[in-house]
């Protein structure tokens, strides 16, 4: 891939791997934004071997999705505390105070439940699609929805 195809297609795709990754980070825009462009330069490290074999956009999402768990696991061995959600500092530009029940109760999910809800709810994609990106079987990704809508569910007190 040359780099003007990489650019074009990131600039196509940055927006949508940017709001994926709000909402894995539970609406730390700061936090996102770094990741983001974590994942864009490791995208653009790993371009040449980007054989159009798939969509670019769910490669991109592979790449994102790994950046956070990355993150993620670096963040265990340095425990940080969740965020102090106060209002419009912590809301991305635009969103209103509903996300921001929603992002609380993303924040209680393990990072890979968080990950299949968000891939599958806020962007649509399949459980097989969901799977690739994740490098987890198809089973272990229905598993990841059934629990993490659950705890949702009981988080924002929806009833069935």
């Amino acid at each position: 891939m040359s780099r003007e195809d990489f650019i074009t297609q990131v600039e196509r795709e940055q927006e949508a791997v940017r709001s994926f990754l709000l909402t894995l980070c539970c609406g730390n825009k700061d936090e996102a934004d770094d990741l983001a462009q974590d994942a864009f330069v490791k995208a653009y490290l790993s371009s040449t071997g980007y054989q159009d074999k798939g969509k670019f956009r769910s490669w991109l999402f592979k790449i994102a999705h790994n950046t956070f768990l990355s993150h993620k696991r670096s963040q265990q061995t340095h425990p940080q505390p969740l965020p102090l959600w106060r209002g419009e500092e912590v809301l991305a530009e635009g969103e209103s105070g509903s996300y921001q029940d929603l992002y609380l109760a993303l924040a209680t999910l393990p990072p890979k439940e968080r990950s299949a809800i968000t891939l599958f709810y806020l962007n649509g994609y399949s459980v097989k699609e969901i799977a690739s990106i994740t490098d987890a079987s198809q089973d272990a990704v229905k598993q990841q929805l059934s629990r993490g809508r659950d705890k949702l569910r009981k988080m924002l007190k929806i009833e069935d």
